[in-house]
């Protein structure tokens, strides 16, 4: 199953638009990544949100997401708890929500030609041109 990393930051005041740039032109090459957002949470704090092919993908990009926090460590601030500029959890997802789907709607008892969206069959459409041609012979 899937796995995810969550890091929140608390951004220098002045230096949001600048962290969230810095953020825009990195471009990952991480094996195993899937997607990525960064989230404003509130004026200046931020989180971002990683989803994984599986966790050990995420071990074994430890090292270059902290090169790519490198990029941007001189515009955080501490978090305070002895966390240090950031707060990194990450771990395997155990259940998987999406979108409800639509109800499919029955389909009503209706001429099998009908069902096929009017499509008649090989047989109907040989039938059919013969019953053409011999109509045009009688018309001459």
């Amino acid at each position: 199953m899937s796995a995810f990393n969550v890091v929140r930051f608390r951004v220098k005041p002045g230096n949001e638009q600048e962290f969230i740039e810095a953020h825009r032109r990195m471009q990952p090459q991480l094996k195993g990544f899937v997607s990525g957002s960064l989230i404003r949470t509130g004026d200046n704090t931020f989180c971002m949100v990683g989803e994984w092919r599986n966790f050990q993908s995420i071990v074994n990009a430890r090292p270059t997401m902290i090169s790519m926090l490198d990029q941007v460590r001189g515009m955080l601030e501490d978090m305070g708890n002895n966390l240090g500029v950031t707060d990194p959890i990450s771990g395997e997802s155990v259940v998987r929500f999406g979108a409800p789907k639509a109800a499919k709607k029955r389909a009503a008892k209706r001429p099998a030609a009908k069902r096929a969206g009017g499509k008649k069959t090989a047989a109907k459409r040989k039938a059919g041109k013969a019953a053409k041609k011999s109509a045009r012979k009688r018309s001459r």
